[in-house]
């Protein structure tokens, strides 16, 4: 859930709302006479804490950016799990930011330009080296530069998404789907939920608290699918089958390759009741 940093009430509001991450924002939510105080802002939330279980991103504006330098630095000083930076075009983009981030706080990045799509097998390559685990798609960017008119299925965007998700996954990265607009849609929302979950993405970024429920019931594994991969980890445990790679569970051939999905599904699973 993106947080304009600015916004004090917003912020405190988070610690208590159903998302994974909250990404207090100092780039396109904020004005840019308001960037030194929601630079300080997003700094002090941060210090403060009480966001419990939620992982805290601050996206600082671009080293191009005239804040970029200074937002940098103050969010290495404030520790967040991570920083977010924008406008990513390749790999050469990721240094300068890693350098200036202290051990334990990962770099992620936005795509979202029409350059980093003929690049992104090469920044997936130099995730490790810039500790690098997380990609978070910007479509309204990307169709800004492409212009093109996305609609709720965003067809002209089908083949960037997917090229984006296959990066992903190559390198072993985090992917989020890029936000949804209309903020009172809901039926929109949730059919663009339930593309993003289809295509693959990890999860959804948002720009409104009432996004949150829809967004993790798309996110979230079916009963019937915890079920299904539950019974498809107890055939291949069983003694039986050991060494085979190819089993019949409820008269559907399963192979080795969906037991590892079906465990994947579960660990999700069990992560999303432990909370």
């Amino acid at each position: 859930l993106y947080m304009p940093a600015a916004n004090a009430r917003a912020i405190e509001k988070a610690k208590d709302l159903d998302c994974d991450v909250v990404i207090l924002d100092l780039e396109d939510a904020v004005a840019p006479d308001l960037k030194a105080e929601a630079r300080e802002a997003a700094c002090a939330a941060v210090r403060a804490g009480g966001f419990g279980r939620r992982e805290v991103v601050i996206r600082v504006n671009a080293l191009s950016t005239e804040w970029g330098k200074a937002d940098l630095a103050a969010a290495a000083g404030a520790r967040p799990d991570a920083v977010l930076a924008p406008k990513v075009d390749g790999p050469g983009d990721l240094a300068a930011y890693a350098a200036a981030l202290p051990p334990e706080t990962a770099l992620w990045a936005m795509v979202e330009t029409c350059a980093v799509l003929f690049g992104l097998d090469a920044l997936g390559a130099a995730a490790a080296e810039n500790r690098l685990t997380t990609l978070v798609v910007g479509t309204n960017d990307l169709a800004k530069e492409m212009r093109c008119r996305p609609e709720v299925e965003r067809t002209p965007l089908l083949g960037p998404l997917s090229l984006m998700v296959a990066a992903a996954r190559a390198h072993g990265l985090a992917i989020l789907d890029g936000v949804y607009n209309e903020i009172e849609d809901d039926q929109g929302l949730a059919r663009q939920c339930a593309q993003g979950a289809a295509f693959g993405f990890d999860g959804k970024t948002l720009i409104h608290p009432r996004q949150i429920e829809t967004a993790n019931r798309a996110f979230s594994p079916a009963p019937e699918e915890v079920e299904w991969s539950r019974k498809v980890v107890e055939a291949f445990d069983s003694p039986e089958n050991t060494d085979r790679g190819v089993i019949r569970v409820e008269g559907r051939m399963v192979e080795r390759l969906h037991l590892g999905e079906a465990r994947r599904l579960l660990a999700v699973a069990q992560a999303i009741a432990a909370d």
